[in-house]
């Protein structure tokens, strides 16, 4: 894993996800046609390349080198649920256009630090 990426990747999710909750707390619901729904959905979107370049890298890292005492096969449950969280989420705040779409897109975009988190500490028992 980068390390860095890891800490950049967490501060942009909470900045997504508080991001969402202004959108709850002001009833805008995610329609893409408006210049603050227009901006989230680009942190989102830069969050996932992000998630995705850190998920190519640790893949490349862990079946490049020996593994140690890494449990792989959770390692690597993290690394796709984290990729996939979001775009799961984007799509269902899209879809709902209550304010409860935004409340879908800040749960997905909390849950991204808390499996970073989960990821780092996998990493670190590596061995």
């Amino acid at each position: 894993m980068i390390q860095v990426l890891a800490t950049a990747l967490t501060v942009l999710a909470l900045v997504a996800a508080l991001w969402s909750l202004v959108l709850v707390v002001t009833d805008r619901p995610i329609t893409l046609a408006t210049t603050p729904t227009l901006g989230l959905a680009g942190v989102v979107v830069l969050l996932e390349a992000g998630l995705l370049v850190q998920a190519v890298a640790a893949t490349v890292t862990v079946l490049g080198s020996d593994r140690g005492g890494l449990d792989t096969a959770t390692f690597f449950g993290y690394l796709v649920a984290v990729a996939a969280v979001l775009p799961v989420g984007a799509f269902w705040a899209l879809g709902d256009r209550s304010r409860w779409g935004a409340g879908v897109l800040a749960v997905a975009c909390l849950s991204v630090p808390v499996m970073i988190l989960r990821l780092d500490q996998l990493w670190a028992h590596r061995g």
